[in-house]
């Protein structure tokens, strides 16, 4: 009976993940209630109960909640577009609907929201000078694979360069929740995901890759509500079950940055390329998942890690 329960509780999960993937990737377009239901084969007289049952929110205060977290990264990350033009593309047909949402959630305007931050990376840019200098990139043409890529004094990293990435299916297990360092999390997600795709024959292979998909934003999303994805390519025709869904990555250009980290690094790895590539590439984050590709298994507490952040020209 308990194993009953726990099946049913993972296809109920499963089911809303499907609707979480629905929204995020067309989180630009107006929505139904019986839209988002019928993508989780629910009825829509039940979605809306099981939705709020199972994430603490209804469907809409989720929507809502994903494009104002958006709009507030967008807007840090963008410079150069409006507020209005990131509004519209998070979803929101009425501009003074976004404005008043906006400041009830974050409790400061868009325009305000974007200067503070603004300011308040100028300021983190003056504190580490020194360690700009020593961490600096030099670009450069790489011939025999015809593509622009850095060099760079930063200990961790190995490599950088950008590249088009083509579309990839992948298999899943999201978790949502803290996840920061938490290495025991990762390690049984993984065991999870492995146990159902081992048997399957589905792991191995020269096109295999492992990567893990993070949705939110943490500096803007709460912990309790950040979703995370482990998750193996696959083909387009898996079937898959229970708690393991699946979703495409959609081609595009991404900084491919590889770094060699312990666990504690990441972090380190990830705000370098924040803090120190983009403002010298002449690109910016493009809108679109980031995520960390595994190229092999770690080695004496060690990861080698490709951190793949989607990018536009500047």
């Amino acid at each position: 009976m308990i194993k009953e329960n726990q099946q049913i509780e993972r296809e109920y999960k499963s089911r809303i993940n499907r609707a979480f993937d629905y929204i995020e990737s067309n989180i630009d377009k107006q929505f139904t209630l019986e839209e988002i239901a019928s993508v989780a084969n629910f009825s829509k007289f039940h979605f809306h109960r099981i939705f709020q049952a199972i994430i603490g929110e209804t469907p809409f205060q989720f929507i809502l909640r994903l494009r104002l977290e958006k709009a507030a990264s967008l807007i840090v990350l963008n410079p150069k577009e409006t507020i209005t033009e990131i509004a519209i593309k998070c979803g929101f047909t009425d501009t003074s609907i976004f404005s008043r949402n906006f400041k009830s959630y974050f409790n400061k305007s868009a325009s305000q929201y974007r200067k503070d931050k603004q300011e308040k990376s100028n300021l983190s840019q003056l504190d580490s000078k020194a360690q700009q200098v020593e961490d600096k990139s030099f670009m450069y043409f790489c011939s025999s694979s015809k593509t622009i890529k850095w060099r760079t004094n930063m200990e961790l990293n190995k490599s950088v360069e950008v590249k088009e990435l083509p579309k990839m299916t992948v298999a899943y297990i999201r978790h949502i929740g803290p996840y920061k360092g938490d290495e025991k999390l990762f390690e049984k997600l993984w065991n999870r995901l492995f146990t159902w795709a081992g048997p399957r024959g589905l792991v191995g292979g020269p096109n295999f890759k492992s990567l893990i998909i993070y949705h939110d934003d943490p500096n803007v999303t709460i912990e309790d509500k950040l979703r995370m994805s482990v998750c193996i390519t696959v083909s387009s025709d898996t079937k898959v079950d229970g708690e393991i869904g699946k979703m495409e990555i959609e081609a595009a250009k991404y900084v491919i940055a590889r770094f060699v980290v312990t666990a504690q690094d990441f972090q380190q790895a990830w705000s370098w390329i924040y803090g120190q590539w983009f403002p010298t590439s002449g690109y910016q984050p493009d809108d679109k998942p980031c995520f960390e590709m595994y190229p092999e298994e770690p080695k004496d507490g060690k990861f080698t890690v490709d951190i793949c952040v989607p990018v536009k020209p500047l």
